[in-house]
């Protein structure tokens, strides 16, 4: 199988789409380690051993190459300038929009939408669609699941228009109860259903092309915040038919600073701009502006050329590895991390551990020990977690919990790495019962 051509990690090679990663490559982490100069760092003598990538990815060598060629090298504005460094430069730029439409298999690259994050994305879809489309009476349905940025918009809608929002539950495992969607929609006044493609605290992955079709069979549209899902699994959003999908770039092995948003180009091309000037006008008179062609009229401003570039250059990296390979790699440390936290006296593992239902973070309580206090001790052993509501408030609630402990698995993470957990967290209990 022959990967598909990406934008080349090089600035000398922008003038194309063709990637310098040609083949598929297997799947062998301590060759992978070996381009994240971040694994390499040591403080105390003492390896990183980083689980925290559902809050951010390290970037690759390629990455950082890409982002240090282009400003040594290519640095100028986009779609403005005739000279050879500003063409350069919005070569380097669209073909990056290119390669994100080919990595989600969109029809047109005019559906891919950069903005600065996820939600960013999200916010752009409730401001320029909702404040359009929605009226007082329709109803907007979430999940239990969802990360605050895929709530907050709709909350603002809300208070702005008089929408309604509906929370489809879950089970003890973290299962959605699809039944209440059904629900919902046969009032036939659903105009949105927003949903995670993977949760951030669970890892939970909904059955995103049921509730699609569920959806569009009763006249409503379907937002995918894919945050979480798209370093983990292929996204084809013509397969699964969703109307718009976000994503963040420095979750994927990408420059922070960078989002992604994917919309059907009918939507798009209704949906008015959001941000004026800059780069998203086609003409301006002394009383009126006529926007720009999508996706144009949704990037107002100096765009995040840099970033872009090097989201491109993030997405050809990992198209260098199958999916099926990164998918086995992640599993297999996912479902070792719940064997070795299983020994532990005290900790509760959080929603289901099947597979494939979930993958990339696992979320934990330990009895008598706030998750504050014990990643805090992990992270001056280098061994870094995530405490807290993780930005999901209602779904901690929901579990009858405030806060909880995560770990998050990625390419390049080891099965030595998860076998340090239960040594390490067994010394913080001791402490802790040791403590007057």
């Amino acid at each position: 199988m022959i990967a598909r051509c990406r934008l080349a990690g090089s600035i000398n090679s922008m003038g194309g789409e063709c990637s310098v990663f040609s083949t598929l490559m297997t799947l062998k982490p301590s060759q992978i380690r070996s381009q994240f100069p971040f694994l390499d760092s040591r403080e105390g003598g003492r390896p990183i051993v980083y689980l925290d990538n559902a809050a951010t990815t390290q970037k690759p060598q390629a990455v950082l190459d890409a982002l240090h060629n282009f400003y040594v090298h290519d640095n100028a504005n986009v779609h403005r300038g005739m000279h050879g460094r500003a063409e350069r430069a919005t070569i380097a730029y669209e073909n990056a929009r290119k390669a994100v439409q080919k990595f989600l298999n969109a029809a047109y690259p005019e559906e891919i939408v950069f903005t600065k994050n996820c939600t960013e994305a999200i916010n752009l879809v409730a401001a320029c669609w909702g404040r359009k489309f929605l009226k007082k009476g329709d109803i907007i349905v979430l999940s239990m699941l969802e990360h605050h940025s895929n709530t907050i918009p709709w909350f603002q809608l809300r208070e702005e228009q008089g929408i309604t929002i509906k929370w489809i539950d879950i089970d003890d495992e973290g299962n959605l109860k699809l039944e209440m969607l059904d629900d919902f929609l046969k009032k036939k006044k659903v105009k949105l259903v927003a949903i995670t493609g993977q949760s951030n605290v669970l890892g939970t992955r909904p059955p995103l092309k049921k509730i699609i079709k569920k959806s569009h069979d009763a006249g409503a549209l379907v937002l995918v915040d894919a945050a979480q899902l798209i370093a983990h699994h292929p996204i084809d959003v013509r397969d699964l038919d969703c109307d718009f999908l976000a994503f963040s770039g420095h979750k994927i092995y990408g420059p922070t600073g960078i989002g992604v948003l994917y919309g059907k180009s009918e939507y798009l091309e209704a949906m008015s701009p959001w941000l004026g000037g800059g780069m998203m006008i086609q003409e301006v008179t002394l009383d009126r502006f006529m926007p720009a062609d999508i996706p144009q009229k949704f990037e107002g401003g100096t765009p995040p050329i840099a970033q872009t570039v090097g989201l491109g250059a993030a997405i050809d990296w990992l198209s260098q590895f199958a999916w099926k390979d990164i998918e086995e790699h992640e599993s297999a440390l996912i479902q070792k991390a719940v064997e070795v936290l299983s020994t532990i006296d005290g900790l509760t593992i959080l929603g289901t551990t099947e597979l494939p239902t979930s993958s990339g973070p696992l979320s934990f309580t330990l009895k008598n020990i706030h998750p504050h206090d014990l990643t805090d001790i992990l992270g001056q052993r280098d061994i870094c977690l995530r405490a807290g509501h993780h930005c999901a408030q209602p779904l901690h609630k929901r579990l009858g919990i405030t806060a909880s402990t995560r770990l998050s698995v990625g390419i390049y993470n080891t099965m030595a790495e998860i076998e340090l957990l239960p040594k390490a967290i067994e010394e913080i209990k001791k402490i802790f019962h040791h403590t007057p």
